[in-house]
């Protein structure tokens, strides 16, 4: 796959950051689709740009520092790396943690219903991580391990992923995965009764747990572990545990209502 979409001086541009504007764009024309259609009023419609803002803030801020933690042995070693890790090197999860901080942070500071803004924007977020996966293809990064199976890869080009080597095709199965937790999330909120902030409980449940397990197929060794764990794993069950929490709480304070 070729990364590099076209130059102009000494700015190249990448399909990597083409899906991902992708991705932050259709994230926000979702979160204003289903703002009219759950009867928000037009100033908590007008909150939704301030919400994604604060979100992609705080979220680039976790996925650095936390893709910077992953790579602290060879910072050590070689200090100018830290440079370089500002042009590249994400951790989803740290991406994940920070934008749930920065939301949580908004609607604190705009005096917003924390579990409502998140339940409208957990389908766009699970939508914006499908494109980025898309975008992470087509760099060759988050590649997964060699396989002999008919289901795989081969890179030819990549910068990231070795090449002529069949790899499990990781990104293209979290896109999927991604893209069908969010169309999941919009099913369950249409058709089944929820309470204030199950659809945030929900991502985190399944998010956690389908990455979990596709870690196991990944390659990219960078992404640093935790005894057995890789970094991502670690968290997930952290994340996964929160989730469940969170969701029996809903539940638990729904039933004291009925």
């Amino acid at each position: 796959m070729y990364n590099d979409l076209f130059s102009i001086g000494p700015f190249t541009f990448h399909t990597y950051g083409l899906m991902t504007a992708i991705g932050i764009i259709a994230a926000y024309l979702l979160m204003a689709r289903r703002a009219k259609q759950n009867n928000f009023t037009e100033e908590q419609q007008s909150k939704t740009f301030g919400l994604i803002l604060f979100c992609l803030i705080f979220g680039y801020l976790g996925s650095k520092i936390l893709y910077i933690l992953t790579i602290l042995p060879r910072l050590r070693e070689d200090p100018a790396v830290f440079l370089q890790s500002l042009s590249g090197g994400w951790v989803v999860f740290g991406g994940l943690l920070g934008g749930v901080f920065g939301a949580w942070l908004f609607c604190r500071w705009q005096k917003l219903s924390v579990g409502k803004y998140f339940d409208l924007a957990f389908p766009a977020v699970a939508l914006a991580q499908a494109f980025g996966r898309v975008g992470c293809f087509f760099a060759g990064c988050c590649y997964g391990v060699e396989t002999d199976s008919a289901f795989s890869i081969v890179f030819q080009h990549s910068q990231y992923a070795p090449n002529h080597v069949h790899l499990v095709p990781t990104q293209l199965i979290s896109a999927v995965l991604d893209l069908a937790l969010c169309l999941f999330l919009l099913w369950y909120e249409k058709n089944k009764e929820k309470y204030r902030g199950e659809l945030a409980a929900l991502y985190l449940i399944l998010y956690s747990a389908g990455r979990f397990v596709l870690e196991f197929w990944r390659g990219d060794l960078i992404r640093g572990a935790v005894g057995p764990l890789s970094t991502s794993q670690f968290i997930g069950l952290f994340t996964l545990l929160a989730g469940i929490i969170l969701l029996m709480l809903i539940r638990g304070k729904k039933g004291e209502e009925a």
